[in-house]
């Protein structure tokens, strides 16, 4: 098959690199070209991050401040598809994301241009696509699919790996009693079948059907509980990236969201969703299905 694909995207542990791979592996045996390009930052993130540097990230990460890359090149000016792989960070596009969306080599490309985004998240990405959604648009992108990857696992359990693995460094499980942290191996594996999937619009240069074809399989789901949670959680985060970028000495503030964020996560999350599912959910169904639909589909 004589297209060209280009797949971009950040990855600091190396898991969506993988996703990418998976992603891409049947295009690459159908005769696609694909071109993988891997942002780098200019000055890069530590990994593992200390605490204090990853918190500190937030209110950028939230206003939406990108920061300088390392030059990068492309291989041509237009492509027939192009795959746009980032992370959520504090339920918005990662700085890099963020930094290479508003990158004018990439804008150029973009423009005219399908576009499927694939997301590797621990598990809140709604607000993030949004984000995204509304920048490809704005450089004349047309998005035709999002297939999102995410840790499975139970909010909390999963927030604990999540952590350990940020600041460890390890991708095991912690104390041997909370799961793997990050997107299972066999989800990692499975982003073939979704690639798998693309082939016959691409071929075609006809994109109608296949974000529908993903929801059918499970390339993306809604889980209400989260959709609830998220919602609530995004307008405070503005709140407080507003408040702390204003700051001359964030650091006091910084540590302050840090404890605010894990008492919200581990405490004030499971009550205000015990009370949810009690005294609203089983009276809001119809809006709750339209809203998860809403998050499902392109729009």
């Amino acid at each position: 098959m004589s297209k060209k694909v280009l797949a971009l995207y950040y990855t600091q542990t190396g898991q969506l690199e993988e996703i990418v791979n998976s992603f891409t592996s049947p295009m690459e045996k159908a005769g696609v070209q694909v071109e993988k390009v891997r942002i780098q930052p200019l000055i890069d993130y530590p990994f593992p991050w200390t605490s204090d540097r990853f918190f500190n990230e937030m209110p950028e990460s939230v206003l939406q401040i990108p920061f300088e890359l390392k030059p990068f090149t492309f291989q041509h000016t237009v492509y027939d598809l192009v795959i746009f792989g980032y992370q959520p960070w504090f339920l918005s596009p990662s700085i890099p994301a963020t930094s290479v969306l508003a990158h004018p080599a990439f804008q150029s490309v973009l423009k005219g241009t399908p576009v499927i985004t694939l997301i590797g998240a621990r598990n809140m990405w709604l607000n993030a696509q949004e984000v995204v959604k509304s920048k490809l648009n704005s450089c004349g992108a047309f998005i035709v699919a999002n297939v999102v990857l995410t840790d499975k696992n139970n909010n909390i359990a999963s927030a604990v790996s999540i952590l350990h693995w940020m600041l460890s460094g390890k991708k095991e499980r912690y104390l041997k009693l909370f799961p793997k942290p990050g997107v299972a191996d066999t989800d990692i594996g499975n982003a073939s079948f979704f690639g798998e999937m693309v082939l016959p619009y691409l071929e075609k240069n006809d994109w109608d059907g296949l974000q529908d074809t993903l929801i059918l399989n499970h390339g993306l789901e809604v889980k209400p509980d989260l959709m609830f949670i998220e919602s609530r959680a995004s307008r405070l985060f503005s709140i407080w990236a507003h408040l702390i970028v204003k700051k001359k000495n964030r650091r006091p503030w910084i540590v302050l969201f840090k404890y605010y964020l894990l008492i919200a996560l581990f405490i004030i999350a499971p009550i205000v969703l015990a009370l949810n599912a009690l005294l609203f959910k089983p009276f809001f169904q119809k809006q709750i299905e339209r809203k998860r639909k809403y998050y499902l589909e392109l729009n």
